[in-house]
C-alpha cells in the first residue's frame, strides 16, 4: 500500500483541488491497482476543511497542535499502521501531477525530494517571480527540501527517527536523519508540485515567508533570502 498525506489548517480554499489531483494520481495505471490512501491531519480546523474531505472520501486524523511537523508525524504513523510502504508528502494548497506517486516508488531510493512552481503569482511583482525562478535550481540533484513535494519509505521513515515536532523545517529535518542513516535520497527535477504563492502563511519560515523575504530584497528592505530554497543548512527550524 502506498500513502499521501496532507497536513492542513482551515484549508477549505484550496484543499479541494489539492484531494482531486491526489486522486487522479493515486489511479495512475502505472501503480497497477495498488491501493494508495490519502490521509489528511487536521491541525485545529474551525472551517470546512473537514467536510471537504469527507467529500472526496479520504482519510482524516485530528490533531490539535497547531504543529506541521506533529501534523505529518501523525498522518505518518496511520499511515504506516495500515501497512504502508511508500509515503508521499504533498501540502493542501499544492497539486501534484498525475504521475506523483508513480515517479517517487520508482526513483531507486529510499527517499524522494522534488522542487516546487508557481502558477498563481497573485499580486508579486515580475521580478520576484523570475527571482524565484533562478533561485528554485529545477534540476536532477538539486539541494531543495519541499515538504510540498517528497516521499520516503517506511524502512527510511523508521530508521530516521521520523518527522520531528518542529514549526518549521520539519521536512529538511526529516531528510538530514534519512540520509544519516546511509539511505540514499533521490534529488529530481520532476515530477515538479504546483504549490501556492499566497501571502498569508500557514507555517512560519515556510515557502511563503520566503516570497515574502525575496520581494522585500529586491525592493532593498532587507538582506537576500538564502540562495538555495530550503538548503539545510540555514533553514530555520524551530520546536512546537
Amino acid at each position: 500500500m502506498i500513502a499521501a498525506i496532507v497536513p492542513a489548517h482551515n484549508e477549505e480554499r484550496l484543499i479541494g483541488p489539492c484531494l482531486q489531483a491526489l486522486q487522479a494520481a493515486a489511479q495512475h495505471r502505472a501503480l497497477a491497482g495498488e491501493d494508495v490512501r490519502i490521509i489528511v491531519a487536521l491541525d485545529r480546523c474551525s472551517d470546512a476543511t473537514a467536510a471537504i474531505c469527507r467529500r472526496f472520501g479520504v482519510q482524516v486524523v485530528r490533531v490539535e497542535a497547531g504543529c506541521v511537523g506533529v501534523a505529518r508525524a501523525v498522518a505518518s504513523d496511520h499511515a504506516l499502521a495500515q501497512g504502508a510502504r511508500w509515503i508521499g508528502c504533498t501540502d493542501a494548497d499544492s497539486r501534484v501531477p498525475a504521475d506523483w506517486l508513480v515517479k517517487q516508488v520508482q526513483c531507486g531510493a529510499g527517499a524522494f525530494c522534488g522542487v516546487v512552481t508557481v502558477d498563481d503569482w497573485q499580486d508579486y511583482a515580475p521580478t520576484v517571480q523570475r527571482a524565484f525562478g533562478a533561485a528554485e535550481q529545477a534540476r536532477d540533484g538539486h539541494l531543495h527540501v519541499h515538504g510540498a513535494n517528497m516521499g520516503f519509505s517506511a524502512r527510511a521513515y523508521r530508521d530516521s527517527g521520523g518527522f520531528l515536532p518542529l514549526m518549521t523545517g520539519e521536512d529538511v529535518a526529516l531528510i538530514a536523519a534519512i540520509q544519516a542513516s546511509g539511505t540514499p535520497v533521490a534529488r529530481l527535477a520532476t515530477p515538479q508540485v504546483v504549490t501556492s504563492a499566497r501571502r498569508h502563511a500557514r507555517a512560519v519560515h515556510g515557502f511563503s515567508d520566503f516570497l515574502r523575504r525575496l520581494e522585500a530584497q529586491l525592493r532593498g528592505n532587507v538582506d537576500p533570502p538564502d540562495a538555495v530554497l530550503d538548503d539545510p543548512a540555514t533553514k530555520p527550524a524551530g520546536a512546537c
